[in-house]
């Protein structure tokens, strides 16, 4: 494979942010209890769009927040992380079902360093997850419970993500590497 290939446009992520959102949705019954945790970097601007499509349909606002996992890396200590974004969570999670956010998941381990990190701030009900694209190839027993594309990769490929809130446009491409 050479070059990049389009695997999600911006309508089609459009459409895969709103099926997600119904999905919590419908699988969260108490919705004040729910809290999106965008998981910096991409992951905070996919919470903050599930977010607005969730109080559409829940008729209130979701609870927004951000964490950074560099500190709870299980590759820490063989590379030190390039830069840190602050942590901010809207509330106490304790008791709350967070439902973890990011764009790619891939071998799990971004994934475990959240769970990680969430325990430092509190005790959640459940914790669920919610990523754009599931990429495969885990390296850990994660999955996710609400998916926007299941995309097939090798090792020497790559998911590139890029979204209007970071200067791109919305798009999701697969690159050869």
């Amino acid at each position: 494979m050479q070059g990049k290939k389009l695997v999600l446009s911006e309508s089609a992520i459009h459409r895969a942010l709103v099926r997600i959102a119904h999905e919590i949705a419908e699988r969260n019954d108490q919705s004040s209890d729910v809290i999106l945790i965008g998981i910096q970097k991409g992951g905070t601007h996919l919470a903050a769009r599930l977010g607005a499509f969730l109080a559409k349909i829940w008729s209130h606002s979701v609870p927004i927040g951000a964490i950074d996992v560099s500190m709870h890396r299980d590759d820490f200590s063989a590379q030190i992380p390039g830069q840190v974004h602050p942590t901010t969570l809207p509330c106490d999670i304790t008791g709350k079902t967070v439902v973890l956010v990011d764009d790619v998941l891939y071998s799990g381990r971004t994934t475990r360093a959240a769970l990680d990190a969430l325990t430092d701030y509190g005790r959640p009900k459940s914790v669920q997850l919610a990523v754009l694209v599931d990429r495969g190839n885990r390296e850990l027993p994660i999955r996710a419970d609400f998916i926007g594309k299941n995309v097939s990769t090798h090792p020497k490929e790559r998911i590139n993500v890029s979204l209007t809130e970071e200067g791109g446009e919305d798009a999701v491409h697969l690159v050869a590497l």
